[in-house]
């Protein structure tokens, strides 16, 4: 089994895990370690829920506090990319231009 070791704990935080391993009757030690395991456990938990908005929901959330002005410029510039992306599909790159 192998050792961890923790540098610069702030005393206030060393002292509040001492009372706790007191109120439990754990050693300190058993008591950070099981603070860890639910940390761990806590964590796995929260990475294995799947979001129930799938990414066109997430992006549109993302944005939706755009004003409208911005919205329809950003509408237009996008319309003059694909406008264009149409015109030069199919020829052939040139670093000159």
């Amino acid at each position: 089994m192998g050792d961890l070791l923790i540098r610069d704990i702030p005393d206030s935080l060393k002292r509040d895990l001492s009372d706790v391993a007191l109120q439990t009757g754990r050693s300190m030690s058993d008591e950070v370690k099981a603070m860890i395991r639910k940390g761990v456990a806590a964590h796995k938990a929260d990475k294995s829920q799947p979001s129930s908005k799938n990414a066109y929901e997430q992006i549109r959330e993302a944005f939706a506090d755009i004003p409208d002005e911005e919205r329809e410029e950003f509408a237009k510039i996008m319309d003059e990319i694909e406008a264009d992306r149409k015109t030069n599909f199919g020829r052939p790159f040139s670093f000159e231009e």
